[in-house]
């Protein structure tokens, strides 16, 4: 977790390779835990969890002896000015086209090697599918994470291969097939397959275009097809609705 900078601050590393660990960690951890993940005595980030705690960065359980990291980082993110204006424009839109469409859609953008969703809106119906503000998912299994990665230039996509991390259940690609793939969807624009994750579920994923046609963001909609007697937008609606969106969403953020 240590670089190898010519000027160092112990404490602050101490206090960031905590951050690193409790945000990769699947639960809670101790004290001890963390110690011996670090390779430092308890003794050694005592002073620093403490902090942590105090400043809201890490919430401590109830029973006082396990740690997790809070969400403060994620609002710290959200306050960004330009994460803050993305989010500013899209989210209106998102609100729209979810009435529109009766489905549910989510904001995701590629952060540091993580394709991670930082917009959420559910169905406005009884009928949902929707993915928590967040939440980190995959690049090579998701139609979100594919379509920030096709819609970039050669080098920008090979860097993402090199720096992603795979979430749970997801299997890395052969990177020929992969590149293969992204060709296929820049021709196209777009996505609209079945989920690679879960079943009964069709992803539609427009991005969000930047000014210089590169994606800042992916659109998805996890689409739930109804079987029963109400007319719900049908599968070729909501795809022209959510591109819609998308370009709508791209157009106000080049001009903001």
């Amino acid at each position: 977790m240590e670089g190898s900078g010519k000027y160092r601050a112990p404490a602050l590393d101490k206090g960031l390779d905590i951050l690193e660990l409790l945000a990769a960690a699947p639960s809670s951890m101790s004290q001890a835990e963390i110690a011996k993940d670090l390779g430092r005595t308890p003794n050694e980030i005592y002073r620093m969890l403490d902090t942590l705690v105090r400043r809201h960065y890490v919430t401590r359980s109830p029973e006082g002896d396990r740690y997790m990291l809070s969400l403060k980082l994620l609002e710290l993110a959200h306050q960004n000015p330009p994460h803050r204006r993305i989010l500013d424009i899209a989210e209106p839109l998102m609100r729209a086209m979810c009435i529109e469409a009766e489905q549910s859609a989510h904001l995701v953008r590629w952060e540091d090697g993580d394709v991670v969703i930082v917009s959420s809106f559910s169905a406005p119906g009884n009928w949902r599918q929707s993915l928590r503000t967040g939440s980190v998912i995959g690049l090579y299994n998701t139609g979100s994470g594919r379509v920030i990665a096709a819609f970039q230039p050669p080098e920008t996509c090979l860097q993402m291969i090199r720096d992603h991390a795979l979430v749970p259940g997801e299997a890395e690609a052969a990177k020929a097939d992969f590149l293969k793939d992204m060709e296929a969807i820049r021709v196209r624009g777009y996505l609209v397959e079945p989920s690679g994750t879960v079943r009964g579920t069709t992803n539609i994923s427009f991005p969000i275009l930047g000014p210089t046609g590169n994606a800042i963001a992916a659109l998805t909609c996890p689409f739930i097809e109804r079987i029963d007697g109400y007319a719900a937008p049908g599968l070729d609606d909501v795809t022209g609705i959510v591109g819609a969106a998308a370009r709508e969403i791209g157009r106000q953020i080049a001009g903001a």
